[in-house]
């Protein structure tokens, strides 16, 4: 008789403890945004990561949870932001490459998905793309002679530009040369090809804009392009008036710009990558790890025109370049 009161005790412990268990809400997993800009600049960019995550049967504040810290065009506060989220102890970091490389200083283990880097090599963010070799994996956005041909492009649209101001933004890599100097590199060896003049202004911050502006203004630039940025992306509307007041031809390095008025872009598809990015986050969430899952190159690439904007400066595109664009504004 006590052995089988013994066992039924055995039994409802064993069953309390099932249903106890059975009742424990699943863990929800908890992503986190770093980036250098602002959440009003990237809502694109967010917008098109949370619907691919949607297809891969995530939904934010259902099944996964997420926290956004933003620099606001302020690169030194993204080291205080990392740390912050290091304390919230989120499962994933997902972030641009100024975000990812102020997240990879302050950890070495938490997993680290970069949405878009210049150079993940050569800023340090992986030891190579087909093997990451730590806690990075994502998305590169480098892409050789981008630079060049976004002066080509600028150059053949409006034939009369001779002198040309580039807004660029000094972000040294650990290799002792940022991305926005690439860029700048390729473009010089194109303006000697194109017979322009390049004006390098670079910005340090958002007290600098007025003194590019006025710079661009003192050097007679009859053209602009806009390299990007945080500083740019995040005071892109700034910039965009800017140029429509100076009667300036720009070329932008992403859509972005034109859907804020910009008269022309060429670059790679920004959106696109952070669409990627949600696919490196699902597997990660299921078990795989970032130095197994090779860093992807990117393989769209978009010019965009804005024919409204450039009536509004008394432009016309020629039919030659409005043939070969991805989209046109009218």
């Amino acid at each position: 008789m006590k052995t089988i009161v013994t066992l039924l005790v055995v039994m409802s412990i064993f069953v309390e403890s099932a249903l106890s268990d059975a009742q424990q809400p699943a863990k929800v997993p908890r992503i986190a945004f770093l980036a250098g800009g602002s959440r009003s600049g990237d809502s694109l960019l967010i917008e098109t990561f949370w619907q691919r995550m949607k297809k891969l049967g995530y939904i934010e504040g259902q099944n996964i949870a997420a926290e956004y810290r933003f620099a606001e065009g302020a690169p030194e506060r993204l080291p205080n932001l990392a740390a912050e989220l290091l304390r919230l102890n989120v499962d994933i970091i997902v972030a641009p490459g100024s975000g990812a490389l102020a997240a990879k200083k302050a950890t070495n283990t938490m997993p680290i998905v970069v949405t878009y880097a210049g150079d993940p090599v050569g800023s340090g963010l992986v030891a190579s793309l087909a093997h990451p070799g730590g806690n990075v994996t994502g998305l590169s956005g480098f892409v050789s002679e981008l630079g060049g041909k976004q002066l080509e492009l600028l150059k053949e649209a409006f034939p009369r530009v001779s002198r040309v101001g580039v807004l660029w933004e000094n972000r040294t890599n650990p290799s002792g040369i940022g991305q926005d100097e690439l860029l700048l590199g390729e473009m010089k060896v194109a303006a000697g090809a194109l017979r322009v003049t390049l004006q390098p202004l670079e910005l340090r911050g958002l007290d600098n804009f007025e003194t590019a502006f006025s710079a661009i203004k003192g050097k007679r630039a009859n053209a602009l392009i806009v390299l990007r940025t945080p500083l740019t992306t995040t005071h892109r509307t700034r910039i965009v008036d800017f140029a429509a007041k100076s009667r300036l031809p720009a070329m932008y390095g992403d859509r972005e710009f034109v859907d804020a008025g910009g008269l022309m872009s060429y670059g790679v598809n920004i959106a696109d990558l952070w669409g990627r990015a949600a696919v490196y986050v699902d597997k990660i969430l299921k078990g795989a790890k970032p130095t197994d899952l090779p860093v992807e190159q990117p393989t769209k690439f978009e010019l965009l025109c804005n024919l409204k904007a450039a009536k509004q400066i008394g432009l016309k595109i020629p039919p030659n370049v409005l043939a070969r664009a991805d989209k046109v504004i009218k």
